[in-house]
């Protein structure tokens, strides 16, 4: 895990085979923004010596969020160190805990009501199936193109309240079908112990008995079991980090604003600096009063705590509030 607290961008543009050739790349450091500097300038003619020599690469690496970034650090601000975890400011203004060996899983419900695909892929089946024998009876592909649009509406529509109870009866909520697979992986696997979190819209598991590798493939078939969120399963391995979310989504706490300057990565040039501390300010002093998850219970069988583990769960039930009655953000 890198999480760098100096960033710089370097450029070379030359003339190559006639044509002009610019590239740029980033450097990072803990050092001092002279070493980054260094680094940035070592990066950037490393990928020009390449890319004239006819390699096919990026002439430049944008400047993005953790969830888009490829292979770089984590480009956030450091808020604070505990151990060998690192407390970040992530692009839409929460704090996240880092941490390279701590297990965290997040498991989020679907964005959206999935059986109300099947309800309208359902209504365009009979929808087609009717217009056809429209067609067919009375050869007017008007009559056959207003059948079918009548159709798709009206058997959607119907059949999606009751289709959608009977399916909520048989398989559950979302918070069931995830509390299921939360069991059936603790069944699995007697000797870990793990905290469980309810979260605003899902679960967050962490593990306490050991410390983990997050590119490991007995991370990897953790993830796969509790049904993981994709991009957090993605973006563990190529981080090689774990993460939580510490404080509240903006959004979920009446801030309606983005934080300044867009697009929130860091560092920021240093006239915006002013306006950037004013969003937090605001966010910071509506966040105290939500929390970011909630402790449900500790589960599994394994006793015996890591002692790294456990000063990382102090650290993250604190700052969450997760043994708070706040409302979850």
């Amino acid at each position: 895990m890198i999480v760098p607290l100096f960033w710089s961008e370097s450029r070379i543009q030359e003339r190559v085979n006639g044509r002009q050739l610019t590239v740029r790349r980033f450097g990072w450091s803990d050092i001092s923004q002279s070493d980054a500097d260094a680094h940035a300038a070592a990066r950037t003619k490393e990928a020009f010596d390449r890319i004239a020599s006819g390699q096919k690469l990026n002439r430049r690496e944008l400047k993005v969020a953790y969830n888009g970034s490829d292979d770089l650090p984590i480009r956030e601000q450091v808020i604070e160190t505990t151990g060998n975890a690192v407390v970040t400011r992530n692009s839409y203004g929460a704090r996240c805990l880092n941490t390279p060996n701590v297990f965290f899983a997040d498991i989020d419900f679907p964005d959206s009501d999935q059986f109300g695909c099947t309800n309208v892929l359902t209504g365009v089946i009979i929808a087609g199936a009717a217009s056809l024998w429209v067609l067919d009876k009375l050869g007017s592909i008007l009559f056959a193109l207003l059948t079918f649009v009548v159709a798709v509406v009206y058997i959607s529509l119907l059949i999606a309240p009751p289709a959608r109870k009977l399916l909520a009866r048989l398989r559950g909520s979302h918070e069931e079908i995830a509390i299921r697979h939360i069991d059936a992986f603790i069944r699995s696997h007697p000797d870990w112990c793990v905290r469980i979190y309810r979260t605003s819209n899902g679960f967050r598991v962490m593990a306490l008995h050991r410390l983990f590798d997050p590119r490991s493939d007995e991370v990897a078939e953790a993830f796969r079991q509790l049904k993981v969120d994709r991009t957090y399963a993605i973006m563990c391995e190529k981080q090689h980090c774990f993460r939580a979310r510490l404080t509240a989504k903006p959004w979920r706490i009446g801030i309606s604003g983005h934080m300044k300057p867009r697009p929130g990565v860091w560092p920021v040039s240093p006239e915006r600096l002013q306006e950037r501390d004013a969003w937090i300010m605001e966010y910071e002093k509506s966040a105290d009063k939500f929390a970011a998850c909630r402790l449900i219970k500790t589960a599994g069988t394994g006793i015996q705590i890591h002692p790294e583990a456990d000063t990382v769960r102090q650290f993250h039930d604190r700052i969450c509030r997760a043994e708070t009655e706040l409302p979850l953000a």
